[in-house]
């Protein structure tokens, strides 16, 4: 039976109040700062060694975690039925199993067109974990009610950037949720157990968005073993991971008896007594 509010907390008004003005602050913090497009630069690798007539091929073949790790994610989707909003997870699954692809092919050839196969999917796997969470965080009916217009406005950030070369939509899509992922965590009592888990995984992505701009640095100290780039994909990857074994290992949580439904022999007394 699915919870539709997060009932541990007498007035969670406060709560919601901080997380709308975070999630609609830092929208406005963005999209008022100087419009800003992708440098070319970017897209200059620093391992380009090709192998098996693979160009790119340690950027490509690190891409395959991702495909892994998301078709766990949808494969185990269907048997937990401890989700509060199933198709919210299975959104962020598909997404991730996407960007495994789309982050293949562009590294296959890195121009701005094909970055936006890569980019297209990304935005499907942060809304769908965005919906997810305040789906179990906050309220069901939240996903209910977000899941199609916060994916449509992951798409069209990527469509605005590829249209007028404007990251600062596509960059809040990204940062937003990451900056809900501790603050869910923090404000609102868990329903079920090993919720530190989102926490690591966060960590794991941090280090990933590090690894990423220190590209060629760590490709020169580890001797051309392995690029930034490359480490990112794989520091990412186990940050979803570690997503998925939260929830193979969760449980719920019990309620407080304040907030609990009574059970059948407290309801057979109560029917007593009237």
């Amino acid at each position: 039976m699915e919870l539709q509010t997060n009932t541990h907390y007498p007035n969670n008004t406060w709560r919601y109040s901080i997380l709308l003005a975070v999630v609609l602050g830092t929208l406005a913090f963005m999209m008022t700062r100087q419009p800003f497009g992708q440098d070319l630069a970017y897209h200059d690798f620093a391992d380009k060694r090709t192998f098996f007539g693979v160009p790119n091929f340690f950027d490509v073949i690190t891409n395959v975690p991702y495909l892994l790790v998301g078709l766990a994610g949808i494969r185990y989707c269907p048997k937990n039925y401890s989700l509060s909003f199933r198709p919210a997870w299975f959104i962020l699954f598909i997404g991730v199993a996407m960007v495994g692809a789309g982050s293949a092919y562009y590294h296959l050839n890195p121009t701005n067109e094909t970055l936006v196969w890569d980019r297209l999917p990304m935005t499907i796997g942060f809304m769908g974990l965005f919906v997810a969470l305040l789906s179990e965080y906050v309220d069901v009916r939240l996903g209910r009610y977000l899941l199609l217009p916060a994916l449509l406005i992951g798409f069209f950030s990527v469509l605005y950037w590829h249209w007028v070369d404007d990251l600062r939509l596509y960059f809040w899509v990204q940062g937003m949720p990451l900056l809900v992922v501790p603050l869910l965590v923090v404000l609102f009592k868990p329903k079920y157990s090993h919720q530190a888990m989102l926490l690591i995984a966060l960590v794991f992505y941090v280090f990933a968005k590090v690894t990423e701009i220190f590209d060629r640095e760590i490709f020169d100290v580890s001797q051309n073993f392995i690029s930034g780039h490359s480490l990112k994909h794989l520091l990412s990857a186990f940050g979803i991971l570690a997503v998925v074994s939260m929830l193979k290992k969760r449980t719920p949580l019990q309620e407080s008896s304040t907030t609990r439904s009574p059970n059948s022999e407290e309801l057979s007394c109560l029917k007593n007594r009237a």
